[in-house]
C-alpha cells in the first residue's frame, strides 16, 4: 500500500514539473525589458524631486544660519557645513542616480 502512494506522488510530482516547464517558456526577456523601461522612466522624475527637497533644504539652512549668524552664535562654521553638507549630499545623489541608470 505505501509504494502504491509512492509511485502515485512521484507521478503527481512528474507530470507537474513537465506542465511546469511548459509554461514557463518565452516571455522571460519582455519582462525583463518591460521592467527596465518603467524603471528608466521614473529616474528622470525622481531626480527632479530629490533635487528641489534639495533646493528646500538649502533654503531652510540659509535662514537658519542667518539668524544664528545675527543672534551672535559661535557655532556657526558647524551649522554651515551640515546644512551646506546635505545639500551637496542631495544634488550629487541626483546626478549619481541618473548617471547609473545611465539617463
Amino acid at each position: 500500500m505505501k509504494r502504491k502512494y509512492n509511485k502515485l506522488f512521484t507521478g503527481i510530482a512528474m507530470l507537474s514539473i513537465a506542465t511546469s516547464n511548459a509554461f514557463a517558456q518565452g516571455g522571460g526577456s519582455t519582462g525583463i525589458n518591460a521592467a527596465t523601461s518603467s524603471l528608466t522612466s521614473y529616474v528622470d522624475p525622481v531626480s527632479s524631486l530629490i533635487l528641489a527637497i534639495g533646493a528646500v533644504v538649502g533654503l531652510i539652512g540659509g535662514v537658519r544660519v542667518y539668524i544664528k549668524w545675527n543672534s551672535g552664535d559661535q557655532d556657526i562654521n558647524k551649522e554651515i557645513m551640515s546644512w551646506g553638507g546635505s545639500c551637496l549630499f542631495l544634488v550629487l545623489v541626483s546626478v549619481v542616480i541618473k548617471a547609473f541608470f545611465g539617463v
